[in-house]
């Protein structure tokens, strides 16, 4: 009787819980997931082709890590799958050692990546500065539409084609941004996808299709270890590719995760949802999948056609396993151009116009201004997210410490008794303000015999702090002047009297 009595106010609970995760809007969530399962078929395609594998294994990862993470992950809504970013990094190992060392080091990269959940890496994501986020932001709009020109300019097909493929794109993008006038109650880019692969068809026109990419699979992965020698050189072989790509694509998850976070003014567990991608990556490689992470793109594409719930991810999954296996043939005639104006909705709405407008960036420190310049340049020149990302922390805290190294202020009195003077030292110090703090004080002009200062508004933050401290102690004593340190807080005079005799020997 206690046992049921304790279940039953539990029940309603769960309940709500599993509605507001799953059910709270799945007619948008369903359409959503439908629109993304189509852009997802190209984009899987063609990072498979990046990898040097069979198209096969960026669509059987891009189904599977989107099923596995809408159960397992963090962030409701937002969509993981094979990525051009985590393709790029399995290059060399690919063309050196073949496609099964690939599927070992995405289990190892799973693995790892559940490892770093458990270790709470997610609460790193403070650490990343708003700035930061903004060039992570453009630079991927900037991207997405970069990616998107061959397919606009028709780089590798007929030119003859090209007003048409123009002219479809145009449509396209009049349906995605005039549609919603009209009515919501449809995605507008599903219409777009939809009215354009049905003209393509009807009127025979030759335009390049999403077939032409590449082959769809017709048969459902099997699972299956990995086929190579399980020795301590494999290991070493392809532990760094799985390093790798356990940063990179936790690093994107958790900035695609805190994006949409705050657009949509909700809060998500970046612990969890690494511990998820780490899962979803262990999965695929033992299913013939390409190690994935979440897609801000497609996420972005997902939150305009309205998906908020798990139930949005695991529809593009499921959808995109229907799509490919019992509508392949059909699917492989939808034009290129409808998903080029789907992708191009998504670069233009990513970007955030307004970081670059002159009143926004004329009220912006500088300092700022070249941080999110700094990674937006980065990750345009190098493809690469994480690259970016890591440059704009480091400008970031290269600015920061700068502007605080130079806050540290030496104030001084004299007793009423002309026999003693007070100085009072303030901010924070630490390697960067040794040197501003060791030539604040006025050591020949003091004409008395004994100095106290006073550290009690300082902040002692290393043993740098500790050798300067110690050093106007010297340079008083040379003088015959009798120096004390006074007002350290329990965390100041631990680490003096911890380090100071070992530091002042470093001289």
């Amino acid at each position: 009787m206690t046992t049921e009595t304790l279940d039953l106010p539990a029940r309603p609970a769960l309940r709500a819980r599993f509605q507001e995760a799953w059910l709270s809007n799945p007619k948008a969530d369903l359409l959503s997931g439908l629109v993304v399962a189509l852009a997802l078929i190209p984009e899987a395609i063609s990072f498979s082709i990046i990898a040097g594998v069979d198209p096969k294994v960026g669509l059987y990862a891009s189904f599977s890590i989107a099923i596995i993470i809408s159960m397992v992950g963090g962030r409701a809504g937002m969509i993981s799958a094979a990525t051009g970013a985590m393709a790029l990094v399995i290059v060399p190992l690919v063309e050196d050692y073949g496609v099964e060392y690939l599927f070992a080091a995405t289990v190892l990269a799973g693995a790892l990546q559940v490892l770093f959940g458990y270790l709470r890496v997610g609460n790193l994501m403070r650490f990343i500065p708003r700035t930061v986020m903004l060039g992570f932001v453009n630079a991927l709009a900037i991207l997405i539409f970069l990616a998107q020109i061959p397919h606009i300019i028709l780089e590798d097909g007929d030119k003859d084609e090209l007003p048409l493929n123009l002219a479809f794109i145009a449509a396209g993008l009049a349906i995605i941004y005039g549609l919603p006038r009209l009515t919501k109650m449809v995605p507008s880019p599903l219409v777009a996808i939809s009215v354009l692969a049905a003209g393509a068809i009807y009127f025979d026109w030759s335009l390049p299709t999403v077939g032409d990419m590449g082959e769809l699979p017709n048969a459902l992965p099997g699972f299956a270890l990995p086929d190579i020698p399980y020795t301590w050189e494999t290991l070493s072989i392809i532990f760094p590719f799985s390093l790798t790509l356990t940063f990179v694509g936790l690093l994107e998850s958790l900035l695609t995760a805190q994006l949409l976070d705050d657009m949509t003014d909700t809060n998500s567990d970046k612990n969890q949802e690494s511990r998820g991608q780490g899962i979803a990556n262990v999965f695929t490689g033992f299913f013939g999948g390409m190690a994935g992470c979440a897609m801000i793109g497609q996420s972005m594409i997902n939150h305009r056609s309205g998906g908020r719930s798990r139930l949005s991810t695991l529809a593009s999954g499921v959808f995109l396993l229907v799509l490919i296996m019992a509508l392949g043939d059909l699917v492989a005639q939808i034009p290129m151009a409808a998903l080029v104006a789907v992708m191009i909705m998504v670069a233009i709405s990513t970007f955030n116009w307004k970081s670059i407008m002159p009143k926004t960036t004329q009220s912006m420190p500088k300092s700022e201004t070249a941080v999110m310049a700094g990674t937006v340049i980065v990750v345009v020149v190098t493809h690469n997210l994480a690259y970016g990302v890591a440059v704009g922390v480091l400008l970031s805290a290269i600015f920061f410490v700068r502007k605080v190294s130079h806050v540290v202020s030496v104030t001084s009195v004299l007793d009423p008794d002309n026999h003693e003077r007070l100085y009072a030292v303030s901010g924070q110090l630490f390697f960067a303000s040794t040197n501003d703090l060791v030539h604040s004080f006025d050591y020949d002009a003091v004409k008395v015999n004994r100095v106290e200062i006073d550290c009690s508004e300082a902040r002692i933050w290393d043993t740098s702090a500790v050798v300067a401290l110690n050093a106007v102690v010297a340079k008083f004593a040379e003088r015959g002047i009798d120096a004390h340190l006074i007002g350290m807080n329990r965390h100041a005079a631990d680490l003096h009297e911890r380090t100071s005799t070992l530091v002042s020997n470093d001289h």
